[in-house]
C-alpha cells in the first residue's frame, strides 16, 4: 500500500472544515432518520461530502451506500445482558472474536455491491456471540451488580492466541513493556484487555485501571490486577454510561476493534418504562446510538494507520522531522499516531444507517465514541433521496434533557450540540 496518496492532517482539516454528525429526517415519505456525518468544505454551511479520493486498497466512503441498512437497536430487550445469577445480580461477560456486517459493499472487482464482512472483537458470551457494540447493561440505581470479565481472544478452532486485528506499536509504554512483563508478547501470551465503566462511580480496584489488564485465561495479570470479578455499586442517579476496553498502551486499538458498549442506570424517576414519572419516551421510542468513525480496507477489514504512506503518518512523523530508529521500527512502523479521524461514520457498528420512526417524540441517547473527533450534532429535514444536507428543507431544533452526568435540572431547546470524544447527550426529538 505504498502508493497511497499522502494526505496530511492539516490538509484534511483545510478540506473538511467541520465534521457534522447529522440526523437527516426524510420529508415526503414514511418518517425516518438517516444517521449521518457530513463533512463540508471550509466555506460550506450545509456539509457536502468530502471530495478526497480513497487511498488504493482502502474502502472509498463515496462509493459506499448511505441510509439503507437499519441501525441495530442497542436498547432492544433481547440485546441486554441478563445476570446468570439473578439473586446475586452476578453477570459474566467475555471478549471474543466475531464477524460483523457493517453495511460495507464490494466496490472493487468481484460481484459489485455484494456485502463485505468485517472481522471485529466484541463483548458477549460464547453461547450468545460477540458483538460491536457489546450488549447493553441496564441496572438500577443503588443496586450493586457483580461482573466477571473474561478474555476469550482465542482462535475458536485451534485455541491459539489471536494476533491483534490492528498494528501494535510495542515501543510504547504498554502492558508488556512494564518491568517484569517484557518476556510476554501477543504471540506467546495473547492480547491483554481490561474493562472500564466510563462515567461510573467505582472503587479503585474495579475501575478498569490500565495496569489491571489480563490475558486470555488470566495467564498474565497486570501489576495492579486484583480480581476476576468487578463490583459496580451503581450509587448514582439515572444516566447513560458506557463501558470500553482500557488496557495499557492499546486502549485505542482495542476500542477500535469493537470493544465498547452501553451501560444504563435507571432510578425511580427515570425508569426507562412507559408511564414513567418524567413522561420520557420509553422503548421502543427510546434509542441509543454509539457514533464512531472508522477506516476499512476494500476487502472489509478494519484499517488503522501506522506505516509510512498511511493517512496522517507524514503529518505526525516525517512532517514533524521525527526519526524512528530502524532497529525499533523496521520499515518505519508500526507506530502510534497522536490522533485519528476515520472517513466512514459508524453508528452501532453500521456505516451510515437509517432508523424508521413514527410521527411522535423519541428519546435519543447519543454517544461520541470516536478516538479524536469533535462533532457538531444537528438535525435537518431533507428530501427522501438526500445523502447530505446540501438540499436541506429546514434545520430542526430538539430538546436536551441530559448529558454525561445524567438528567439535566431543566430541559433546553437547541439546534446544535458540540460533542467531544467520550461525551453523551440525552435528547428528545419530535418527529411529528
Amino acid at each position: 500500500m505504498s502508493s497511497k496518496p499522502k494526505l496530511s492532517r492539516r490538509q484534511f482539516f483545510q478540506l473538511s472544515g467541520l465534521a457534522a454528525a447529522g440526523l437527516l429526517a426524510e420529508a415526503g415519505m414514511r418518517p425516518g432518520i438517516a444517521l449521518a456525518s457530513t463533512i463540508g468544505g471550509p466555506n460550506s454551511t450545509t456539509g457536502p461530502s468530502l471530495a478526497v479520493p480513497a487511498a488504493p486498497g482502502l474502502s472509498d466512503p463515496a462509493l459506499q451506500p448511505k441510509f439503507t441498512t437499519p441501525v441495530p437497536d442497542a436498547l432492544d430487550p433481547g440485546f441486554k445482558f441478563v445476570p446468570q445469577n439473578l439473586k446475586k445480580n452476578r453477570y459474566k461477560v467475555a471478549v471474543g472474536p466475531s464477524v460483523q456486517m457493517t453495511g460495507l459493499v464490494n466496490t472493487t472487482g468481484g460481484v459489485a455491491g455484494a456485502p463485505v464482512s468485517t472481522p471485529v472483537w466484541g463483548y458477549g458470551l460464547p453461547n450468545l456471540g460477540y458483538t460491536w457494540p457489546g450488549r447493553t447493561f441496564e441496572v438500577q440505581s443503588g443496586v450493586p451488580i457483580q461482573v466477571k470479565w473474561e478474555n476469550k481472544l482465542l482462535d475458536p478452532v485451534t485455541g491459539a492466541f489471536l494476533p491483534h486485528l490492528l498494528p501494535v506499536d510495542t515501543s510504547l509504554h504498554w502492558a508488556y513493556s512494564l518491568p517484569g512483563f517484557e518476556a510476554n508478547t501477543i504471540a506467546n501470551a495473547g492480547v491483554p484487555i481490561v474493562a472500564h465503566l466510563h462515567g461510573g462511580h467505582s472503587d479503585f480496584q474495579y475501575d478498569g485501571n490500565p495496569e489491571f489488564f489480563f490475558s486470555p485465561g488470566y495467564g498474565v495479570r497486570g501489576p495492579q490486577w486484583l480480581d476476576k470479578e468487578y463490583i459496580y455499586h451503581n450509587d448514582q442517579p439515572a444516566g447513560n454510561l458506557w463501558y470500553h476496553d482500557h488496557a495499557l498502551g492499546i486502549t485505542r486499538l482495542n476500542v477500535y476493534a469493537g470493544l465498547a458498549g452501553f451501560y444504563f442506570v435507571r432510578d425511580l424517576d427515570d425508569t426507562g418504562l412507559p408511564g414513567n414519572p418524567l413522561d420520557l419516551p420509553a422503548w421502543p421510542y427510546e434509542k441509543a446510538y454509539a457514533i464512531q468513525d472508522r477506516m476499512f480496507l476494500s476487502t472489509g477489514e478494519l484499517f488503522y494507520p501506522a506505516f509510512p504512506g498511511d493517512p496522517y503518518y507524514d503529518d505526525f512523523i516525517t512532517g514533524e522531522g521525527a526519526i524512528l530508529p530502524p532497529a525499533i521500527f523496521p520499515g518505519g512502523g508500526p507506530t502510534a499516531l497522536a490522533e485519528f479521524f476515520g472517513d466512514h461514520m459508524v453508528v452501532n457498528g453500521v456505516i451510515w444507517p437509517k432508523e424508521n420512526v413514527e410521527p411522535r417524540n423519541y428519546r435519543l441517547h447519543l454517544l461520541n465514541g470516536t478516538d479524536s473527533r469533535f462533532m457538531a450534532l444537528q438535525l435537518f429535514e431533507v428530501p427522501p433521496t438526500a445523502t447530505d444536507t446540501s438540499a436541506a428543507i429546514q434545520q430542526l431544533s430538539f430538546t436536551v434533557v441530559g448529558s454525561d452526568q445524567g438528567l439535566a435540572s431543566s430541559p433546553s431547546t437547541v439546534s446544535m450540540l458540540l460533542s467531544e470524544p467520550g461525551s453523551r447527550y440525552d435528547i428528545v426529538v419530535d418527529f411529528s
